[in-house]
């Protein structure tokens, strides 16, 4: 027995290096967003700065650890044997949530899901006890520390909207201020407002700090809050002359200090109050295997009333713990696509948007624009013409720069995002309330994008879209570790061991799975951003080039997905209609690629680029129109095999197999002429066009025969026509792709 409880023990901190890792790639995006969102340096050097934030926060965690021993359950009702079931299900649960949201690059919280995941395996086992016992239910409420689970719940969620609107109220104020020309308000303006932040960092990281350290004596603590005023005082003093110092003597924009110490601060904080998150739950099941084994009971017999005691953890715990999320900032590729979802969802500047529209955030937006006016209606008109002045982007605005590396907002909207997040999180962590830290930054960054008018009416929609998609997960976070955790809890606590290990290959496994998954997206993302750093200007052959091969591909994609879906319905099998399917989702996100692609391609053409950008228009117009019809058939035949209906008889067959022939080869033959640019072979296409049309035709009328004589279901019926008469429209959609080059090379020449 003992030494299966080593084994736990060994898995729990392995579990918990793990979910150190999966934990920081989600949690990157609370401290870097808005230091890499502003570009206020290099990459490099805004990791160093937040790699020492996480280093010396971590040594102030020890004080957080209370949540993981006490805070959502009653240690006391639990033997050791069970408390090693809670932790060992929670920290499994963890690692397998929180790598499927990074994987998607979707940030969510380290705090909720450690909560709910707790909450979900103590009432699972709780439960189980009682049942055993043949107690009441109603005795659950012993076991559970509901009123501590309700407070932490409850703070979590009253977070968003407290830091929501202090974020947006602060840059609001804040922009009337600076405006988007910072220079212009002078720089003693500039001075006091950057010198009252760095001091007001300073105050919470003081505050929280020394509130946790496990290497400060209590006296000392308590000395420096008793003399906070004067710390406060002198730290305005240091901050002024240093900031001062800086600007005269070595001409440093003090705004990037003020960003790059709220960079520190934030990734301290979030250091500080998150790692009980990963490590937390290890060290209460290190803490009760030791007592445990002084104690001499059995493992089923030995109340875990040591977690009611208090704690501070070694200090050398927590740095290995600090050293490893670091190593993990630097060489998470999940980090940086977490990252990239809130800068982006924050930008100045319209562009691609990474989520699609839904009624919810549609409506919003509806009613926004309507209260606006009113409000806007009831204020002074003279007010109004001036703030709206502070909201100007001019044209020497760097945010206004077309270039693919201009910042995504700017360095006072990045130092609101700082400063507010920070004091709000260090705040609550001097509280001991383990507040989320991936909420508050959120929705801060959130809120001051609003207040600086970066969701304009383009991109309103689009934006709250993706803020409730976020939000939405949260809540799915929540349910996903509840329901999750209990039911691990509840196979390990049945079925032991083999549990375990079958949880842990599970996790395995999944963890793979996402693995690739973002593998694809990392290199689909590579060549995205490689296609927008091309500046070069495009020439006529090379757009011609360009769309040949784009063409090619989208024509080899329909000709697959043509012969998989008719020999679904010739093999009346499903396989080939879910290969065909795929190949139909590829070519969705192929032409949502090129969407994308579509604009930047044109605004590069050279000046006598007319044709040029009529070839790139009108060829993602036919590919289009050329997907909307293998769609059709792919739907209509998939529909019809999974219904399980009767397979097609004798005589379709035929005709189903000689139309694949006749398309795969009259498909082949463009992509052969079209590849190789070669538009004199634009007579055969057309000749080929219509010997292909007058059999379709010809199958059309037999189809109607059959109709007319009633030898088949209405339901077969319907499916050959469908696919006769949408093949009809793929073959002259493919056929206008030739006549498309041959008419642009043409006016080409002629000119």
């Amino acid at each position: 027995m003992d030494s299966y409880y080593i084994f736990v023990l060994v898995l729990l901190f392995f579990l918990a290096i793990s979910d150190l890792i999966v934990g920081v790639s989600n949690d990157a995006v609370n401290f870097l967003n808005s230091a890499i969102g502003s570009k206020v340096t290099s990459r490099r050097n805004i990791m160093i700065v937040a790699s020492l934030g996480i280093l010396v926060g971590a040594t102030f965690s020890s004080g957080m650890m209370e949540v993981a021993r006490k805070g959502v359950f009653n240690p006391e009702y639990f033997m050791f044997s069970e408390i090693m079931i809670v932790f060992i299900a929670v920290m499994i649960t963890d690692i397998i949530l929180l790598d499927l949201f990074n994987t998607f690059g979707m940030p969510t919280s380290t705090t909720v899901s450690i909560v709910f995941e707790l909450l979900g395996a103590a009432v699972a086992v709780s439960t189980i006890k009682i049942l055993d016992s043949e107690s009441s239910i109603q005795n659950l409420e012993n076991y559970i520390n509901s009123s501590g689970a309700i407070i932490i719940i409850s703070g979590i969620f009253i977070s968003v909207l407290i830091a929501f609107a202090i974020g947006g109220i602060v840059q609001y104020f804040s922009r009337l201020l600076f405006s988007f020309n910072i220079e212009k308000s002078g720089f003693w303006v500039l001075f006091i407002w950057s010198v009252s932040a760095m001091t007001a960092l300073s105050y919470f990281l003081l505050l929280k700090g020394v509130s946790g350290a496990s290497f400060i004596s209590a006296y000392f603590a308590s000395s420096i809050q008793e003399q906070m005023f004067k710390t406060l005082i002198s730290s305005f003093f240091f901050w002024g002359i240093l900031l001062f110092v800086f600007h005269k003597i070595f001409n440093i924009n003090i705004l990037k200090v003020v960003v790059l110490f709220g960079t520190f601060a934030l990734a301290m904080a979030f250091s500080g109050n998150d790692l009980v998150n990963f490590i937390g739950v290890p060290i209460a099941g290190l803490e009760s295997y030791t007592a445990w084994k002084a104690s001499g009971f059995t493992a089923n017999s030995y109340a875990m009333t040591i977690l009611l005691e208090p704690v501070r953890s070694k200090t050398y715990m927590l740095l290995g713990a600090g050293l490893i999320m670091i190593l993990t900032l630097w060489f998470s590729k999940k980090a940086r696509s977490v990252t990239e979802t809130e800068v982006n969802l924050g930008r100045q500047s319209e562009g691609n948007e990474r989520f699609k529209p839904n009624l919810l955030s549609k409506g919003i937006v509806r009613y926004s624009l309507t209260l606006n006016e009113q409000i806007i209606n009831s204020l002074p008109k003279s007010w109004l013409k001036k703030a709206e002045n502070q909201f100007v982007l001019n044209d020497s605005t760097t945010l206004k720069s077309s270039n693919h590396n201009k910042p995504a907002f700017d360095l006072i909207r990045a130092s609101v995002n700082l400063t507010v997040a920070s004091i709000l999180i260090a705040l609550a962590t001097s509280f001991k309330l383990p507040l989320s830290t991936t909420y508050v930054s959120f929705m801060v960054a959130m809120g001051t994008s609003l207040a600086d008018r970066a969701w304009g009416r383009n991109s309103a929609v689009f934006r709250i879209a993706g803020v409730l998609n976020v939000i939405g997960g949260w809540f799915v976070t929540a349910l996903l570790a509840f329901s999750a955790s209990a039911i691990f809890a509840s196979l390990i606590y049945f079925f032991d061991l083999k549990a375990i290990i079958f949880l842990v290959l599970t996790a395995v496994v999944l963890i793979t799975r996402t693995f690739i998954l973002h593998s694809k997206k990392a290199k689909q993302k590579k060549a995205e951003e490689e296609f927008s750093k091309r500046n070069q200007t495009i020439h006529f052959a090379e757009s011609l080039r360009e769309t040949a091969t784009n063409v090619s591909q989208t024509l080899e994609m329909i000709k697959n997905a043509y012969y998989n879906v008719l020999e679904g319905v010739l093999s009346d099998t499903v396989q080939p209609l879910k290969t065909a399917k795929q190949s139909i989702k590829d070519l969705y996100a192929k032409q949502e690629q090129l969407r994308q692609q579509l604009f930047i391609l044109i605004k590069r053409l050279d000046d006598n680029a007319t044709n040029s950008g009529k070839l790139y228009i009108l060829a993602h117009d036919l590919e289009q129109d050329i997907v909307q019809s293998i769609t059709l058939i792919v739907d209509t035949c998939t529909e019809y095999v999974e219904n399980r209906l009767d397979p097609v008889n004798i005589e379709h067959q035929k005709t189903l197999k000689a139309l694949q022939t006749d398309v795969l080869g009259f498909i082949d033959d463009l992509i052969d002429s079209i590849t190789q640019q070669d538009i004199s072979q634009i007579d055969e296409h057309l000749s080929e066009k219509k010997l292909l049309l007058d059999k379709i035709d010809n199958y059309l009328e037999d189809q109607i025969q059959t109709i007319k004589m009633g030898s088949n279901s209405m339901r077969e019926s319907s499916l050959i026509l469908t696919i006769i008469l949408e093949t009809k429209d793929l073959i002259a959609v493919a056929t206008r792709f030739s006549k498309l080059y041959y008419r642009i090379s043409s006016n080409r020449d002629s000119g």
